[in-house]
């Protein structure tokens, strides 16, 4: 037994030798007492790390049947980033594959975003436009069953491989929602999830624009989409905007800062990120190029617009260049990096938090909308969404963050909605709400006070 586990041991020494240097250039150099500090860290490492050499080298040798290897260190990895927060996570090669897909927008799947609270997966948002949001699958529905196989327990990259696949194939989803008496069987057909990120409309001279989510085009996409609906409206200029981030995940943070960047003068902060002790503290700044004329803004949010979403809502929000209409956002304030590793598995590491140009960290809390609007005329916000705060393990708020003067209370439905018969029909109630107050800002002679006040 001590003989078969002696190449684990000069593998791990080699590990150690060769990490060393790296640590050392990576930090300042250390007093003695520092350097002291340091050598016992590793010292403590190195004792851990034979714990785990010996364990493994007991299982590869006396377990009931011989183990799968890979599955073995795959397993330890994934059970290792499991104590940190929920988005850091391993990818073996097919999720890495697949995740690397999602960025180009085309797949073959449902079209559900999910997390896991607890032990229960839940789903954060239908992609508009998909199969999940055509059966009716709502942020907040629980996934108790994927093909009759419970969900209690399993982690997300597995749930993900369930629901992908060729197109045509059947998904067999057991929902529970609030109002249910008993857990729902949904078949859902796969299709190919092609997600054009950006798609608008013109009504009567105010542009409404959908960001689904932040692929690698977003940003072209979008200015694409204001000159088509630039043409749409006779070649004028638009009377306004509706920037609709509702169910958006998120995605790509140099997309979110280029689509902020749009609407913004140059040289104004986007969004600031720090790392670890305040380390590798950037911040990114708007150019003073190809900026988007200075018509009113709206932007849309819920629960399900996080992460790179709730980024462009702060820094529109904190410059003043736009009102903020909807529900509070979902609250993830930190910033992940992927790495591609040898064997083609990836990954997620979570290695900064982000704040708004205005300091705030919306870790946890989300961005406040400047008016409660909610999903029903009279309707009430929900209280059963899946937020950030909900998940296992996620990120507390800084400490700091409670000395943060408190974002001013969401007020009610805007003063100056009076009916108008472009929108009367719509049947998106958040939408008209939007529509409406532009249409008011637009007919005003001067322009709303709420936004010279930059909040």
């Amino acid at each position: 037994m001590t003989g078969s586990s002696q190449p684990w041991r000069a593998a791990l020494t080699a590990f150690l030798l060769l990490s060393a240097p790296w640590a050392q250039a990576a930090e300042p150099p250390r007093k003695d007492a520092g350097r002291a500090e340091q050598a016992e860290r590793d010292a403590a490492t190195y004792r851990q790390l034979e714990v785990f050499a010996r364990v493994l080298s007991y299982v590869e040798n006396n377990y009931v049947e011989s183990p799968d290897r890979q599955r073995l260190m795959y397993g330890a990895i994934q059970g290792m980033l499991e104590t940190l927060d929920p988005h850091t996570v391993f990818l073996p090669p097919d999720v890495f594959r697949e995740m690397k897909i999602d960025t180009s927008g085309e797949w073959g799947g449902l079209g559900i975003e999910i997390a896991r609270k607890g032990e229960r997966i839940v789903v954060v948002a239908p992609i508009d436009d998909t199969p999940a949001a055509r059966a009716g699958i709502k942020a907040g529905d629980e996934l108790v069953g994927i093909d009759g196989e419970r969900t209690e327990g399993m982690d997300v990259a597995r749930a993900l491989r369930k629901m992908r696949g060729p197109a045509g194939g059947r998904v067999l989803l057991t929902i529970m929602r609030e109002g249910f008496s008993a857990p729902r069987e949904i078949a859902i057909i796969r299709d190919h999830i092609r997600i054009v990120s950006v798609e608008g409309a013109l009504h009567g001279g105010l542009a409404h624009v959908k960001v689904k989510n932040f692929q690698d085009r977003t940003d072209l996409d979008l200015r694409k989409e204001l000159e088509r609906l630039r043409a749409l409206n006779g070649g004028k200029e638009l009377r306004g905007l509706v920037l609709d981030l509702r169910n958006n995940p998120g995605g790509l943070l140099d997309q979110a800062v280029a689509v902020s960047d749009r609407f913004l003068p140059g040289n104004l902060p986007i969004v600031s990120t720090r790392g670890r002790d305040g380390r590798s503290a950037t911040v990114e700044r708007s150019k003073d190029r190809d900026t988007e004329t200075d018509y009113p803004v709206v932007v849309l949010v819920n629960a399900g617009s996080a992460s790179a979403s709730e980024i462009v809502a702060g820094a529109l929000q904190d410059h003043g260049r736009a009102s903020i209409l909807g529900t509070p956002t979902f609250g993830k304030g930190s910033v992940q990096t992927v790495i591609e590793l040898e064997d083609g598995s990836g990954l997620k590491l979570t290695i900064a938090r982000y704040y708004t140009p205005k300091g705030r960290s919306i870790q946890e809390r989300g961005i406040t909308p400047d008016f409660l609007v909610p999903d029903t005329p009279g309707g009430k916000v929900p209280r059963d969404v899946v937020r950030e705060k909900d998940l296992q393990r996620h990120f507390r708020a800084e400490p700091s963050a409670a000395a943060e003067p408190a974002a001013p209370a969401p007020r009610g439905l805007p003063e100056n909605l009076k009916p108008w018969d472009v929108t009367a029909k719509l049947e998106d109630y958040p939408l008209r709400v939007a529509l409406d107050y532009l249409h008011g800002m637009a007919s005003a002679p001067a322009r709303a006070p709420a936004r010279a006040a930059g909040r």
